[in-house]
């Protein structure tokens, strides 16, 4: 279901005439198609600055260089200040204390009233909890606070300002993160800080085109919605996919597989035999698995007072204890392979909650506790836990909401406006690819900074 407030700001005289009304006008988002290419960046143009102590400087003009986009200072601003760029990176690394903090006012200050809409912002700081400062890790750390305003400014405009933490030794794990961020194919990401690391096994190669061929990945609830979308995703990645869904749901989830190349799995996942049959399936057919995506759940709403216990353990059995059980069942038959991914469909209810959803958002709320306990079980490895949480997304289910509701949800984001399954699906399969492996125990909303919640 599209966005009628979209489309109309898309016209020029609706547009004149929604302003002239005080109607939102957001705007029609930049969105890159599938798949993966290093080309993503080719001939944009970004302003790059750096505090005084900053150590990724050389990292960052190689990301852009190589992705085809050029690179400009703040010595250029005077020749060029009327022309507008695509976006900004800022390398807050080093910061001592407070004072640095001038350094990144100055130039984002300096040069963002020429960002063009739909442009692209990331600052880049040291890890605030691995530092040994005082004053350096609240240096760093207020960079969080400076990326999810900035963005709240700016996200009318369509563009999208995050941040990106890098924690000691994880320097040549931030090109794919940063390329990715910096592109199209994060139109929907916004006020997110994502903390890459230095742990665990890094890959032997980054493939930057087919980042999945080879890979072996299974999508639960993959009949419709974000699940469809998910595995068509993966699938554009070269990916061969393993659909799963209930018995009531074959048929789509067929036609999808034919789709794809894939194979269809009808099943429910809350049997007690569905961890050992989705294992002796995957390892008959493929051997291991190389990405494993979350996204089966259910709603059965209701105010806690006349909650039924039927629709608490109903809910939970979905959405969580079914995760642990096959996360249980995978490890224990090693069946998840080296560098494998494992994402989990969280949801921003489980971190601001809902009235009417307190079985909803508890097991969301699980699924992040989750990921960040088993982030570091399988670093040896190279296996890497996220879980992505949506905000407000343009589906089946939310078409059928009230329209009080629906526009709420829309509206009360910096980019004004719902996402679609496909925004989220972009984000789960960069987490799988191999150039994510700094990213584990991370929850990334996919919500264009959707305004309850952190």
């Amino acid at each position: 279901m599209s966005d009628y407030l979209v489309r109309a700001a898309s016209r020029p005289l609706l547009s004149g005439l929604m302003r002239a009304l005080r109607l939102p006008t957001p705007v029609t988002l930049n969105r890159a198609e599938p798949p993966f290419v290093p080309e993503a960046l080719e001939n944009q143009t970004f302003y790059i600055g750096q505090t005084d102590n900053a150590r990724l400087g050389r990292k960052i003009g190689n990301v852009l260089s190589s992705g085809g986009a050029h690179a400009r200072t703040l010595e250029d601003v005077d020749t060029e200040g009327s022309t507008a760029h695509h976006g900004l990176v800022f390398d807050a690394t080093g910061m001592q204390g407070a004072d640095d903090l001038s350094a990144l006012y100055l130039f984002v200050n300096r040069v963002a009233r020429q960002i063009a809409a739909c442009g692209r912002v990331v600052i880049l700081a040291d890890a605030p909890e691995r530092l040994d400062s005082t004053e350096a890790s609240a240096a760093a750390q207020a960079v969080e606070g400076f990326v999810r305003s900035f963005a709240k400014e700016v996200g009318k405009f369509g563009t999208t300002v995050n941040g990106i933490y890098v924690e000691p030794g994880a320097e040549s794990r931030i090109s794919e993160p940063l390329r990715f961020l910096l592109s199209d194919h994060s139109a929907f990401i916004d006020g997110q800080v994502l903390t890459i690391s230095g742990a665990g096994r890094a890959p032997r190669s980054v493939p930057t085109r087919g980042t999945l061929v080879d890979k072996v990945a299974v999508v639960t609830g993959a009949a419709r919605g974000i699940g469809a979308a998910t595995a068509r995703r993966l699938a554009s990645e070269g990916a061969k996919v393993v659909a799963i869904d209930v018995p009531d749901n074959r048929d789509p989830l067929e036609n999808l597989s034919q789709e794809i190349g894939g194979a269809a799995l009808a099943l429910d996942i809350t049997s007690g035999q569905a961890a050992a049959e989705i294992g002796d399936f995957c390892n008959a057919q493929h051997g291991g698995i190389d990405v494993f995506v979350h996204n089966a759940a259910i709603t059965r709403d209701r105010s806690l007072a006349n909650m039924s216990t039927d629709e608490w353990q109903s809910v939970l059995a979905v959405n969580l204890q079914a995760v642990l059980s096959i996360d249980a069942e995978l490890d224990r038959r090693k069946l998840l392979r080296d560098h494998a991914r494992i994402v989990c469909m969280s949801s921003v209810a489980g971190i601001a909650g809902n009235r009417g959803q307190t079985n909803y958002a508890a097991t969301k709320a699980g699924l992040m506790g989750f990921v960040r306990a088993r982030s570091d079980a399988l670093r040896s490895r190279g296996v890497c836990y996220n879980a992505v949480a949506p905000g407000f997304i343009e589906t089946a289910m939310t078409a059928a909401m009230p329209l009080p509701l629906r526009e709420a949800g829309r509206r009360m984001s910096s980019l004004g406006q719902g996402g679609y399954p496909e925004d989220v699906a972009s984000v789960v399969a960069f987490l799988s690819t191999p150039g994510a492996g700094g990213l584990s125990g991370n929850v990334v909303r996919v919500c264009g900074q959707g305004l309850i919640g952190a």
